[in-house]
């Protein structure tokens, strides 16, 4: 194991197998972009050419641009109820865009995944499963079919499972299609982050799981179901906090899985090649820039980003 010497206060790069030199290369620099937020989560980058990502306490989406810097691009961002106690995880989580390049949002407050159309106004996508309202959906992913997969955990609950609002007794991962909500599974107590593999074979979730940190993958039916699920990596000893959350894949297959210490980069096969670790602990990541060779960080109270040589994997 190596550790790259960074600039003071930019994190720093672990790398435990010399593969990681192909996709981040020695020179490779933690460049820190904006902070001063509560809990940053959801970057998504958009072909105009910025960054849209979630602040969720503060119930804000925010723009980031090379040109202009940091704007609020859309509040209230999550939920439209008055008199929620400050801090509390109310606002927008995840973001994607589906193919026509529309905004797709993880309401945690409102409990529903939305979609934010061309001329403003906002469509509701899914809120509710057999007459029972939704946790508080987290993260999400588009399928090339055009099928949206999201984890609904119960982190917009101000006492999580023991809510009195909570509606349903578990935590499911959901498949969209056709109008047609399914639940795929239900086995994990946080399911969180998920990604595809480029072939779209299999589908890698994160569990945030204090109990049982780990990444899971499954296999990707001819139908849109998953099924065969096995753990990818396990964290759970890891002395470190923090648990598995966002995921994104580069071209390659790679994974970019953020959870203790920061962002643990694996080969498809399961090979740890090191960890990005910024100044705070990551919560989730993106590819951009024209080349998506550029990995956008969200932590904690900032926003970060890293050039790499790997091409990433983006909507």
């Amino acid at each position: 194991m190596s550790v790259d010497a960074m600039k003071v206060g930019s994190g720093r790069i672990v790398r435990f197998d010399s593969e990681l030199d192909a996709i981040v290369a020695e020179s490779a620099a933690i460049e820190k972009l904006a902070g001063g937020f509560s809990f940053t989560e959801g970057p998504v980058w958009t072909p105009e050419g910025y960054l849209l990502f979630s602040d969720i306490p503060e119930n804000a989406i925010y723009k980031w641009s090379p040109d202009t810097g940091t704007e609020v691009f859309r509040k209230p961002s999550g939920c439209d109820r008055t008199g929620v106690a400050p801090g509390v995880f109310r606002g927008s989580n995840g973001l994607t865009l589906d193919a026509q390049g529309r905004l797709t949002i993880c309401e945690h407050g409102n409990r529903r995944v939305t979609r934010l159309d061309a001329d403003s106004s906002l469509t509701v996508l899914a809120s509710h499963f057999e007459g029972k309202r939704l946790n508080s959906p987290n993260d999400l992913v588009y399928k090339s079919d055009g099928a949206l997969y999201f984890s609904d955990p119960p982190y917009g609950f101000p006492k999580e499972d023991d809510d009195p609002e909570k509606e349903l007794d578990f935590c499911g991962l959901y498949r969209l299609s056709g109008g047609e909500l399914q639940l795929l599974y239900k086995d994990l107590r946080r399911p969180n982050g998920l990604a595809f593999s480029p072939d779209e074979k299999y589908l890698y979730v994160s569990n945030s799981d204090p109990q049982r940190r780990i990444w899971m993958r499954f296999e990707v039916q001819n139908d849109g179901s998953i099924a065969n699920g096995e753990v990818f990596y396990d964290v759970t000893n890891e002395a470190a906090a923090g648990s598995p959350d966002g995921l994104k894949v580069d071209k390659q297959g790679n994974l970019y899985c953020t959870g203790p210490l920061g962002m643990w980069i694996f080969t498809p096969e399961g090979k740890l090649l090191g960890r990005i670790e910024p100044p705070e602990r990551p919560a989730n990541c993106h590819w951009g820039g024209a080349d998506a060779k550029t990995l956008y960080i969200t932590a904690q109270t900032s926003l970060y980003r890293i050039r790499t040589n790997a091409e990433g994997i983006r909507p």
